[in-house]
């Protein structure tokens, strides 16, 4: 048991459904709660995690994946004790230090400063190892103008580097961090995914949830496969990443949002559908390399939208980016929809003939108004598969390498010597 990190034992996390704010009650409330029943158990109740057991050794990096809605943030959030679980129990062997939504754990009137050394403090370190460790917190967040403000005036960027930094630099036993690469530039998800990778390498236990799959592949050496609040599969991670997207994202062409999908912070932006279609308007599961295709995003404003993007990543299913596309590339098109009114949408988007080559693919869907607000996000919204039958270069029986299997122009000319 020594070299156990976490030991998990049926966890589960219950949550009621529109529960009243909590107030004060008199005890004539309190009286008629005890023999007339409360209100409250009427009330419809959902699991958010039900059973789950695992254990992670010490110094072992493991993946969490799963849907949006499927539990893992729950679980996170128990193992770093900002909730309690509603059944079993958790045994945590060593500090944990947590990343699991921008800014948790920094208190807003606080000063970048202060707040460093006020995490270090919850970890349990001494002042004099935290100030060792200051200058390079401050050197990797790249807030060093910023960091004698109150958190509150920083950027959710901002709040975003200096809150990984100090996750990071102030050397947890066990590591645990929840979608970081969800928000941030590129060269900032360099960053994490290099300074994960060295926490990996000096030994110390990550628990690592993404949707970026190709990190998962990366970081990871197991993953846990999470659904409906329940483990399904615990495997290395190939394997892992294999049957998640493999599994329960191709609806026969089309993926259809539920309302306990969606998260609130999503509005007014609702997703209601993605579908795939061929070239004869049919909602399809495979395509045809050689025809046309058309991918429909199904949306509703609840209220105008300013900026606003809703685009496709296409990623192969080992998590590899293919292209990235918005509705709004074309600058006519965002000047005239530089406010989108509130209403319903579909956003249809043409891929070409003669672009894909064989295989099984992945659409991810984007809402966004660049660099002011992500509305909403899911990287694993469909898969679907190419027929690369009539395709060029079918008359060799031999796989051809890349995503795509452009239908490119060739010469051959005979030189006169």
């Amino acid at each position: 048991m020594s070299d156990l990190a976490i030991r998990v034992e049926g966890i589960g996390k219950r949550y009621r459904l529109g529960a009243p704010v909590l107030r004060y009650q008199t005890l004539r409330d309190k009286l008629a709660d005890a023999f007339g029943g409360s209100s409250d158990t009427m009330q419809e109740t959902v699991w958010a995690l039900r059973d789950v057991s695992f254990e992670v050794r010490a110094g072992q990096v493991l993946g969490v994946i799963g849907r949006n809605g499927a539990g893992k943030s729950t679980l996170l959030k128990i193992l770093s004790r900002v909730t309690d679980p509603t059944e079993g129990f958790a045994e945590i062997h060593g500090r944990v230090g947590s990343l699991l939504e921008v800014g948790t754990g920094f208190h807003p009137e606080l000063t970048g400063r202060e707040n460093i050394f006020l995490n270090g403090a919850i970890l349990g370190m001494r002042r004099a190892e935290i100030a060792r460790k200051f200058d390079e917190i401050v050197a990797f967040s790249d807030v060093e103008k910023f960091i004698d403000t109150p958190v509150k005036r920083y950027s959710s960027g901002m709040y975003l580097r200096l809150a990984f930094a100090v996750a990071a630099h102030l050397e947890p036993e066990i590591l645990v961090v929840d979608e970081v690469l969800a928000v941030g530039d590129a060269e900032f998800q360099r960053k994490c995914l290099g300074k994960m990778s060295d926490v990996a390498s000096q030994g110390r236990t990550v628990l690592f949830v993404s949707h970026n799959m190709s990190a998962i592949l990366r970081l990871t050496e197991e993953a846990l496969v999470i659904d409906k609040g329940r483990l399904v599969l615990r495997a290395p991670t190939p394997q892992a990443v294999d049957v998640y997207l493999s599994n329960g994202y191709a609806q026969m062409g089309e993926r259809t949002w539920t309302a306990d999908e969606v998260p609130a912070s999503a509005a007014p932006f609702r997703p209601l559908a993605i579908r795939l279609r061929n070239a004869q308007g049919r909602v399809v599961d495979t395509i045809r390399s050689v025809e046309p295709a058309d991918v429909e995003i199904e949306y509703a404003l609840d209220a105008p939208v300013t900026g606003l993007r809703v685009g496709l990543y296409l990623m192969s299913t080992r998590g590899e980016a293919v292209f990235t596309t918005f509705d709004t590339d074309e600058p006519a098109l965002f000047e005239q929809l530089s406010v989108r009114p509130a209403g319903h949408y579909v956003s249809r988007c043409r891929l070409p003939a003669d672009l894909l080559n064989e295989g099984r693919f992945v659409l991810g869907v984007n809402a966004s108004s660049y660099r002011v607000r992500r509305y909403f996000q899911d990287e694993q919204a469909l898969t679907f598969s190419v027929d690369a039958a009539g395709a060029p270069g079918m008359q060799w029986p031999e796989p051809r390498l890349g995503a795509v299997r452009p239908r490119l122009d060739w010469s051959i000319e005979a030189v006169q010597e």
